[in-house]
């Protein structure tokens, strides 16, 4: 598989290159990599041929762009243990690059199947919402599992769900069953990172360790936790959020999640949209994807 992934970085290095800009090429070489799973979601439904190392090369691209926006809207320093662009350069080199990535990748998608040009442009918009919906919900203390729910449907599970169908299109297999695989995994996948953010420690992660809540971001262990909470305590919850927490303050938030079984019960949420995911293409001989599924849910935490 790597060498697949291979295949698809050096196809990105081809379309930037194409581009005939040195800056480009430049913060191309420093973007940090990740594990390149939406890649590995497309290869394992479509195969890998030239379409597909095409298709993949196109949403690792808009994915690139995403989190080029994200560190500038987070005011991140770091991507992956490594500096990030804005850190590196500026913000302004840092949106401008993530705007050239995504008019390329638009430009590519426009050579594409029209079902897989939409499914994958659409995703952008539903992105680019969910990202305006996090900016918002990190304003206050967020207390609704039903908006949480719908900014990570759209800020991270969207472009999932596009991959796995695109894949389906160019596969000719069923659309339908690979997108709600896609959506459940896309949900599943970003409640395990919000759970990770506070069972892993900070070398593990890259960035420091409960650093979601302290940046403004109620998820879903912590919603959990306010839920459970008499009225009392919700305002202490309250009172912490958005604040450099002390050992003391990181131990009653963990205590309490421990006592109130917001953690245990976050990561049986995340395992029951990981088995929707596996349902959805169950019988189908998709092993490959439900091992997928299976090696994300099935984690020490």
């Amino acid at each position: 598989m790597n060498d697949d992934l291979d295949l698809v970085k050096n196809r990105i290095k081809q379309y930037v290159q194409d581009i005939g800009d040195e800056k480009s090429n430049e913060l191309l070489e420093l973007l940090s990599q990740g594990k390149m799973l939406r890649s590995k979601l497309v290869f394992k439904i479509a195969g890998v041929n030239e379409q597909s190392i095409k298709l993949c090369a196109i949403i690792e691209m808009i994915q690139s762009a995403s989190l080029l926006h994200d560190d500038v809207i987070d005011e991140a320093t770091t991507r992956r243990g490594k500096p990030s662009i804005n850190a590196i350069f500026d913000d302004k080199t840092s949106i401008m690059f993530g705007d050239v990535l995504y008019s390329k990748a638009f430009t590519l998608l426009t050579t594409m199947d029209n079902k897989i040009a939409f499914s994958i442009s659409n995703s952008v918009t539903l992105l680019s919402i969910g990202e305006m919906i996090d900016v918002d919900l990190a304003k206050s203390f967020n207390n609704s599992y039903d908006k949480y729910l719908d900014m990570i449907y759209k800020k991270t599970s969207s472009l999932i769900e596009a991959s796995a169908c695109s894949a389906a299109i160019l596969a000719s297999k069923d659309e339908e069953s690979f997108s709600l695989y896609g959506k459940n995994l896309g949900i599943a996948f970003q409640m395990i990172d919000d759970i990770l953010d506070i069972t892993q420690d900070s070398q593990t992660l890259g960035k420091p360790s409960m650093f979601d809540f302290v940046d403004g971001k109620v998820t879903i262990p912590y919603l959990l936790l306010w839920q459970r909470l008499d009225a009392q305590n919700k305002l202490k919850l309250e009172s912490l959020y958005k604040k450099e927490l002390d050992e003391n303050e990181v131990a009653w938030i963990k205590d309490n999640m421990k006592s109130t079984e917001a953690l245990q019960d976050s990561i049986s949420l995340a395992n029951k949209y990981g088995t929707k995911a596996i349902q959805a293409v169950e019988g189908g001989n998709n092993d490959d994807l439900i091992e997928i599924m299976n090696s994300m849910i099935n984690r020490s935490f």
